[in-house]
C-alpha cells in the first residue's frame, strides 16, 4: 500500500488525465475505521444517500501519461501476502507529474501524510499522501502515494506522520493531486465480500481487504478497455486477484500461530509472520511462495519444477518438500525489462536456487512449516524443532 524506492527497480509507472475540476472546500469531519499497521485507515460508510450500483465514468489517473497498471496480487518485500491495490505506473519518465482524479463524486474522508514506508529498507522514506473518497454508502476510493494534493484538499491535510478525518466534497473527473512514479489505487465496496480470505477477523486491521474487488468492471466500458489494455497481466482478470484461500488446501495466505493475524506482533515487521503460497500476479502460471522471514528477510520465490500445485495439497498429501528459486520475466526470448509496457510477460524460474521450505497441512486450518536458506532440497532430511505453526 505504499510505494517503496526498490519497486523502482522491479516494477514502473504511474498515471492521471485531462480532466479538470475546481477543489472541494473543506467541511465538517467525517468518522473513519480502524488504524491498520502502516497507519492507514479503512474505507468510512459515510454518504447521505446509497446509490446502489456505480459506474465510473472518469479513470483515477491520466492514463494516457502511465506506462502500465501493475494488477492485484503482486507479492514484494514486506507485501508478503499479495497486495489489495493496483500501481498505475510510470518509471520511465520519472520526473513526469501524473494528474489523479476522482473516478466520480464523493467526499474525501481521511488524509494520511506518510512520512516513512513500511518496508524491508529502514532508509526508506516517503512524503506524500493516502486518501479515501466515498462515492455512496458502499463504495469507496483508496489512493496512496499521491505527491501533492490540490489547495482544498492541501489546506486540511496533516503534518508528516499524521493522519486525521476530513469532509472535502469532489466532483466527477475533479483533479485532486499528482504523483510522480506510482500512485496505489484500489476499489473497496461494502456490498462485496470475498470468500476467498477464509478469517475475516485476522484482517481486522485492514477490514477493506474482505471488500476490495477488481476495480476494473467499475469503470465504464471505454475506460475499462484502455485500462485493460494497459495491465501487464497476461491473463483475466486482467485487473489482478489477490485472494487464494481455500480450506483444507495449502495455498493462500496463513500467520504464524498466535500473532495477531496480518497485524502480526511486531508493528515494525508486521509482516514478518506471514506466508503466502499463491501465483504470479503477471504470470498465474507460476507458483509463487512469499515468505515474511526467510533467512531474516522477507522473500518472495518460485518452486523449482513449478509442482506441485498448493491448491492440490491436502491433509492427505502429507510433508510436501519444496525446492526455491528466484524469479525471472520474459518476453518470448528475450528477458522483460520490467519498465517497458509488453504483453504476453511469462514468469519463469530464474535457475538460482535458493534453499528449501517443508509444509505439511496439520487439519484443514493449520500448517506446519519449515524454511532452508540456501540448502537444497536433496539435503533436508524433515522437520526440525526450528518448525513454525501457521494458521489461517
Amino acid at each position: 500500500m505504499w510505494r517503496f524506492v526498490l519497486l523502482c527497480v522491479l516494477l514502473a509507472g504511474c498515471a492521471g488525465g485531462d480532466l479538470s475540476g475546481s477543489p472541494g472546500t473543506a467541511r465538517e469531519a467525517a468518522p473513519t475505521q480502524e488504524t491498520g499497521p502502516d497507519g492507514n485507515t479503512g474505507p468510512a460508510a459515510a454518504t447521505d444517500e446509497c446509490d446502489g450500483a456505480l459506474t465510473f465514468d472518469y479513470p483515477p489517473v491520466d492514463l494516457d501519461a502511465i506506462e502500465y497498471i501493475t494488477p492485484l496480487g503482486l507479492m514484494i518485500d514486506s507485501h508478503v501476502t499479495p497486495v489489495d491495490h493496483q500501481y498505475y505506473q510510470n518509471f520511465l519518465e520519472q520526473d513526469r507529474w501524473i494528474d489523479v482524479y476522482s473516478p466520480a463524486a464523493g467526499r474525501v474522508t481521511n488524509i494520511q501524510h506518510m512520512a516513512n514506508a513500511v518496508s524491508e529498507d529502514p532508509s526508506a522514506f516517503v512524503d506524500d499522501y493516502r486518501l479515501e473518497i466515498v462515492h455512496s454508502c458502499t463504495i469507496s476510493s483508496i489512493f496512496i502515494h499521491i505527491g501533492e494534493l490540490e489547495p482544498a484538499l492541501a489546506a486540511v491535510a496533516p503534518a508528516p506522520g499524521d493522519q486525521w478525518p476530513v469532509d472535502v466534497q469532489v466532483t466527477a473527473g475533479e483533479l485532486i493531486g499528482k504523483y510522480q512514479m506510482n500512485v496505489d489505487y484500489n476499489v473497496v465496496d461494502l456490498a462485496f465480500t470475498t470468500d476467498r480470505l477464509l478469517v475475516a477477523d485476522h484482517y481486522w486491521v485492514e477490514p477493506w481487504k474482505i471488500h476490495t474487488p477488481d476495480p476494473f468492471p467499475y469503470f465504464n466500458d471505454e475506460i475499462r478497455a484502455q485500462m485493460e489494455q494497459l495491465s501487464l497481466r497476461n491473463a483475466e482478470p486482467k485487473g489482478g486477484v489477490f485472494t487464494y484461500d481455500i480450506e483444507g488446501r495449502l495455498v493462500g495466505n496463513w500467520f504464524v500461530e498466535d500473532t495477531n493475524g496480518y497485524a502480526g506482533n511486531n508493528p515494525e515487521r508486521y509482516w514478518s509472520t506471514h506466508l503466502a503460497l499463491a501465483y504470479d500476479h503477471l504470470d498465474p502460471n507460476l507458483i509463487v511462495i512469499s515468505i515474511g522471514d526467510f533467512g531474516g528477510r522477507s522473500r518472495q520465490l518460485t518452486v523449482v519444477g513449478n509442482a506441485p500445485d498448493p491448491a492440490d495439497v491436502t491433509v492427505e498429501s502429507g510433508i510436501v518438500l519444496y525446492e526455491l528459486d528466484r524469479i525471472d520475466y520474459w518476453v518470448g526470448d528475450q528477458r522483460w525489462d520490467r519498465g517497458s509496457l509488453a504483453t504476453g510477460i511469462e514468469a519463469r524460474e530464474s535457475q538460482q536456487p535458493q534453499g528449501s521450505a517443508l509444509f505439511e497441512l496439520i487439519d484443514s486450518m493449520t500448517l506446519r512449516a519449515e524454511f532452508f536458506p540456501g540448502v537444497a532440497a536433496a539435503d533436508v532430511d524433515g522437520f526440525t524443532t526450528a518448525a513454525i505453526t501457521y494458521e489461517r
